[in-house]
């Protein structure tokens, strides 16, 4: 995978991180850098079937263990597919979401499983990212962001408040546990501004 660089974004519903990883992405490929711009769950044919099991349906469908093989099973079909191709082509993989939303989400917030979450990590997908931006964003306001789109994909907006609010913790946790890759933007302003401080973050880097 030597030549390439991987970034992935990360934070709670609704905090405009798909949005970030689009305008960087967008302004990369300006620059002259192949970008490959993909997420999670999905990003690979495989992985968008698992998507729709995991992120559809009541909140209670699955158990925190289930979805953390489910998770792991889209992932694993998501490297091989995408993001080793990529990266070994000399690419930027540009990723909404990887591991650490399974850190976060089943590891932290559904179950003390952070453990079991490391371990499928290190077996099946054995890689981080080279840069992570956390988007931090006010809880109850992502979680109303998240909610206006109305969507099918609303599965884990149906647990509410309180768990938007244990995801951020999370979220800042995994940003102290990981500062050489972590990145912290506050994703309580306009776009523009926050796509500013990730595009100087991701130039610092690439440089």
């Amino acid at each position: 995978m030597a030549g390439g660089l991987f970034i992935t974004f990360e934070g709670i519903d609704g905090s405009g991180k798909s949005t970030q990883a689009r305008l960087l992405a967008e302004a990369l490929r300006g620059n002259g850098h192949e970008v490959v711009l993909t997420r999670e769950p999905g990003g690979s044919p495989g992985a968008e079937e698992i998507r729709r099991l995991v992120l559809e349906g009541e909140p209670e469908r699955w158990s925190p263990e289930t979805e953390i093989l489910l998770f792991t099973a889209a992932r694993r079909d998501h490297l091989e597919k995408t993001i080793q191709p990529a990266l070994a082509a000399g690419r930027v993989v540009v990723c909404d979401r990887f591991a650490d939303s399974t850190r976060v989400y089943q590891g932290i917030t559904r179950g003390d499983l952070r453990a079991t979450v490391d371990r499928l990590h290190e077996l099946m997908i054995g890689i981080e990212p080279d840069l992570t931006f956390i988007i931090d964003m006010d809880p109850a306001t992502g979680l109303s962001r998240a909610l206006g789109r109305k969507g099918p994909e609303e599965r884990f907006e149906g647990f509410g408040e309180e768990m938007q609010a244990r995801m951020r913790r999370g979220f800042l946790e995994l940003a102290a546990e990981f500062p050489d890759r972590c990145v912290v933007i506050d994703g309580n302003r306009p776009p523009e501004a926050v796509a500013a401080d990730v595009l100087a973050a991701a130039r610092a880097r690439l440089s």
